[in-house]
């Protein structure tokens, strides 16, 4: 039975399928993993310890953005090296993205630690959440090293074509994370406490058996020890594809922390709705990331290969099914919507809140699914900063400035009011996005006309 799924030959539409139904599942295995820890916390430890876990998504997200985005450029160069089946470039981008992993992860859990209070107070988190949001913060950014890792290995095996073992490992880990949430908070009373060390220790079972899977000898390209170091023209390439797509994430969870400081002046109440609603939210987002990763490893791959005529059909492909999945989740959870926000809350008011933000955003998601279709499309073909700039200006500062103008409004200063500059703000960025894809595209296929003809003239002389 074949490990890894062929990106360069056969069926675009079936070995799409058989990649990304893994990642999906484990990115939803993910959220149900982190939905465990809202739902501990919401009906053990009350509304106001499920408003501090919330109000620190947004923070978080930006900081671990910062570094994560690195793995994407160690996606993108990886693929283009799998591709051309080049093994001496496989193996220095292993050992380098390894290294660089476990440094971007320290920094990563310093800044995090050391910030937590004054980003969280910036942020108007009340006081009645603030020491317990703070706390939550500091213990899961000591497992962040550990989560870094795990992405970057990832990546790696992503490139390969290879998604199952990714959901295996995380598997693992969630199951992990569930009965520490609920040995913590339930046996010993933890509350946030608890569920933030489920989290970390999570990550780390998460790291270890990645790393364990890399190393396995039998694989021509095995991570060794011995040989992690940081090849600087291999660091050089993933920064250049990698800081893009982190300024973009960092961007975006600057524009959705901003998003968060206005639903923090409306009160715990409002908080704890709009947290509960945004996670059950994920998972429709989260779906559709795991086909936009995949458009990125099948177009990555097929670069590397000089395949360029298949870019179009794996564009075309996977912003359907990207498309088709973020519309069927957000109509379910839209009709399943009381029974799901229950799960969480036992706040009428807080119900409220999560109504009005899932009424919003879960029936109007599935545009942000084509949106990342062709911005990762645009990473796949090596042009990290066209997709970045489009992300800063439509998808985060379209954001920033309605907050800034209309919201302002009396008739629009509501959590309504808020969220309807999500399915605005997609709508402008996916337009720019399928812009910049049509012209890079162009591009890469005048330099591969131009190469094709400069290679045949030169065996003619």
């Amino acid at each position: 039975m074949r490990r890894n799924v062929d990106m360069v030959n056969g069926s675009l539409s079936k070995n799409l399928v058989r990649f990304v139904i893994p990642m999906i599942l484990t990115g939803v295995l993910q959220l149900m993993f982190n939905a465990c820890d809202l739902v501990v916390v919401g009906q053990f430890a009350g509304d106001r310890a499920l408003a501090a876990v919330g109000a620190t998504g947004a923070l978080i997200n930006l900081l671990v953005n910062a570094f994560i985005g690195l793995s994407t450029g160690v996606n993108i160069i990886a693929a283009h090296a799998y591709g051309a089946r080049d093994h001496e470039k496989i193996d220095k981008i292993i050992h380098t993205a390894v290294f660089l992993a476990v440094v971007c992860g320290v920094v990563v859990a310093v800044v995090g630690i050391g910030l937590s209070k004054p980003c969280l107070l910036a942020m108007n988190t009340p006081e009645d959440t603030l020491d317990l949001a703070v706390l939550y913060m500091r213990i899961y950014f000591l497992g962040a090293p550990a989560s870094v890792l795990y992405n970057f290995c990832a990546a790696i095996l992503r490139a390969q074509g290879n998604s199952k073992h990714p959901l295996m490992f995380l598997t693992v880990a969630g199951v992990v994370n569930v009965v520490l949430n609920l040995f913590f908070v339930l046996v010993f009373h933890m509350s946030v406490l608890g569920v933030a060390l489920a989290t970390a220790i999570s990550q780390v079972v998460s790291a270890v058996l990645v790393v364990l899977y890399l190393k396995n000898p039998a694989d021509p390209n095995a991570l060794k020890f011995k040989k992690l170091k940081m090849e600087k023209a291999m660091v050089g390439q993933i920064f250049r594809l990698g800081v893009p797509a982190s300024v973009g994430g960092m961007v975006f969870s600057f524009a959705n922390i901003q998003v968060q400081s206005a639903v923090n002046t409306f009160g715990s109440a409002a908080m704890a709705g709009c947290s509960a609603a945004a996670n059950l939210e994920g998972f429709i987002y989260t779906a559709m990331h795991g086909v936009s990763q995949g458009a990125l490893s099948f177009v990555g791959q097929n670069v590397g290969a000089k395949k360029l005529d298949r870019v179009p059909k794996v564009a075309r492909v996977a912003s359907f099914y990207a498309g088709g999945v973020g519309l069927v989740l957000g109509i379910i959870i839209y009709i399943f919507k009381t029974p799901l926000l229950s799960l969480y809350l036992s706040d009428a008011e807080s119900m409220v809140s999560g109504y009005s933000r899932m009424n919003m955003i879960s029936m109007t998601y599935w545009i942000c699914g084509i949106m990342e279709v062709y911005s990762y499309a645009m990473r796949g073909m090596g042009s990290s900063t066209p997709p970045t700039i489009n992300s800063m200006l439509g998808a985060c500062g379209l954001r920033i400035l309605w907050l800034q103008t209309i919201f302002k409004l009396p008739a629009m200063h509501t959590l309504e009011g808020i969220f309807l500059t999500f399915p605005v703000s997609w709508v402008v960025t996916t337009t720019a996005n399928f812009i910049g894809y049509k012209i890079i595209l162009g591009k890469r296929k005048k330099e591969a006309l131009q190469l094709a003809s400069a290679n045949e003239k030169t065996l003619t002389e």
